[in-house]
């Protein structure tokens, strides 16, 4: 299998852990789009009575046009179960750096409100130790970011300040905020470094998703493990 048939394999298969009558969390990102596509194919198919709360804007949109009914927390503040993607996860710990798709506030947020936390990944995503592939994605509010970034800097991390898009102009996430993406190299304490960012005036919230995730399904090339903390 290619890479996004193993991103398929995975999403399927965290698709077929919804049931009818849940309140289901969208992530946000290529994996999460085919679950949220298989997710469509159940509701049209089966009749599978869900109601959804996506994580981002572009989540929202795959969703309605999934056929996917769209809830939100003013009317369910607990989400039975959230599915979501991740840019690395740590073998022994299952910690995760999350949000090179700019969606981590939201995903964040919906992950907490969650009864199970299922992350889908393929076999490229799992690492010995977190940072050693990606850096840490950092929003942060747009006035003063300079300053942000350099008490990041002054933190030991290599700030690209801010992203971009592709066409050069600054990225604006969906909560109208800026993306420091942050490398620090090989994390040594992810909880410890996870605390100083939520410390750091500026700072919205990060990538690090430390103890969240309650299942990760890994996509190999002949079949999706499924680890647990």
């Amino acid at each position: 299998m290619n890479v996004d048939d193993c991103k398929r394999a995975a999403a399927h298969l965290a698709a077929s852990l919804v049931k009818p009558g849940m309140v289901v969390g969208l992530g946000t990102g290529s994996t999460a789009a085919f679950m949220i596509e298989r997710l469509g194919e159940r509701v049209a198919k089966e009749g599978l009575k869900i109601q959804a709360i996506p994580t981002s804007e572009e989540s929202t949109k795959l969703a309605r046009a999934a056929g996917i009914p769209i809830t939100t927390f003013a009317d369910h503040s607990v989400v039975d179960i959230t599915i979501d993607g991740a840019d690395e996860v740590e073998r022994k710990t299952l910690h995760l750096i999350k949000g090179l798709g700019a969606a981590l506030l939201r995903e964040k947020i919906v992950a907490q409100a969650s009864r199970r936390f299922v992350v889908i990944v393929d076999v490229t995503k799992p690492v010995d130790q977190l940072g050693q592939r990606v850096p840490v994605p950092v929003e942060v509010v747009p006035f003063g970011y300079e300053a942000t970034a350099a008490r990041l800097e002054a933190m030991g991390a290599k700030v690209i300040r801010p992203r971009r898009h592709l066409t050069g102009e600054l990225l604006t996430t969906d909560n109208g905020n800026r993306i420091l993406d942050c490398a620090f190299g090989p994390i040594d304490d992810v909880q410890a470094l996870a605390a100083r960012l939520d410390g750091t005036v500026g700072v919205v919230e990060h990538g690090l998703f430390p103890n969240m995730a309650t299942d990760v399904l890994v996509a190999t090339e002949r079949e999706v493990e499924q680890w647990a903390p």
